[in-house]
């Protein structure tokens, strides 16, 4: 902003931010990488510390950006300085999480970072993903816990390339079929490929049945799908769909549903890259 001295003056104001007093919003950062503290201690030059941004709210410092810079300052013992920060007044998390990611556009952050501030700032397609998950009884989640699905890229693309009603039929389906071991990208990328080609065509509860009884499971689609992937050269997800295609019409009974590379989306046996 412009003010009538005529300087551009931003909201954040530059001030000396007591370490010891400094907090991480667990809804409003990305998940400590201590890896990363590691590499900055091994390397440390006070010098390219940069300036770390914070949120003065409820008598503690919030950062918003520069957390493993922060942890490393505190690892070297400098936890009772103080350090020069850009700093915002009264902000709320769901503001602390909308300025970290602006702020980080222009970063390599990692997609479930961005995700999960996404969804504490309040973004739209954030929470419609998190509602349709848990909706499912299932969680956005990098840990080993029941339900828990980390490819939030595969999600975000399911949910941006064929809407979410097919995402949400597409996880039911890898939940019912394969529970936990199936939320992986590359299954749930390849079968929701398949609910959104063969739409009102395919039977769900047909598929579950065929595709978590069939002789190996999970390991006979990815199996399957990884021969279709040498044989064709198409990408993973569309083998898996394919595959997913050939155990469904292995069984006996039911209507077939017509082959997944005889399509008019199809050049030879090449799918465009999309």
């Amino acid at each position: 902003m412009s003010d009538s001295t005529n300087r551009v003056e931003r909201e954040a104001r530059l001030r000396w931010v007591p370490i010891a007093d400094m907090r991480v919003s667990p809804l409003a950062q990305r998940e400590l990488n201590t890896s990363r503290v590691n590499k900055i201690l091994k390397s440390f030059d006070l010098e390219q510390l940069g300036t770390p941004t914070v949120n003065e709210r409820g008598g503690h410092y919030y950062v918003i950006d520069g957390q493993h810079r922060i942890e490393a300052l505190k690892a070297m013992g400098w936890e009772d300085q103080q350090v020069q920060c850009w700093t915002y007044v009264g902000l709320s998390e769901q503001d602390e999480a909308e300025k970290f990611l602006k702020l980080n556009d222009v970063l390599a952050v990692h997609g479930f970072a961005k995700f999960k501030v996404g969804v504490q700032a309040g973004r739209v397609e954030e929470c419609d993903i998190d509602r349709i998950v848990r909706a499912q009884g299932l969680k956005v989640s990098m840990d080993s816990s029941e339900g828990s699905i980390s490819a939030v890229g595969t999600l975000r693309r399911v949910y941006q390339q064929t809407g979410p009603a097919n995402l949400a039929r597409a996880l039911r389906l890898v939940r019912d079929a394969y529970g936990d071991i199936g939320m992986i990208a590359v299954v749930i990328d390849g079968i929701a490929l398949l609910c959104h080609r063969y739409e009102d065509a395919l039977d769900d509860e047909r598929a579950v049945t065929r595709l978590s009884t069939v002789n190996g499971g999970l390991n006979a689609l990815l199996g399957q799908a990884e021969n279709i992937r040498r044989q064709t050269g198409n990408q993973k997800r569309h083998c898996v769909a394919a595959a997913a295609v050939e155990i469904l019409n292995g069984g006996r009974g039911g209507k077939k549903l017509p082959t997944w590379w005889h399509t008019a989306e199809t050049q030879g046996l090449r799918l465009a890259a999309s």
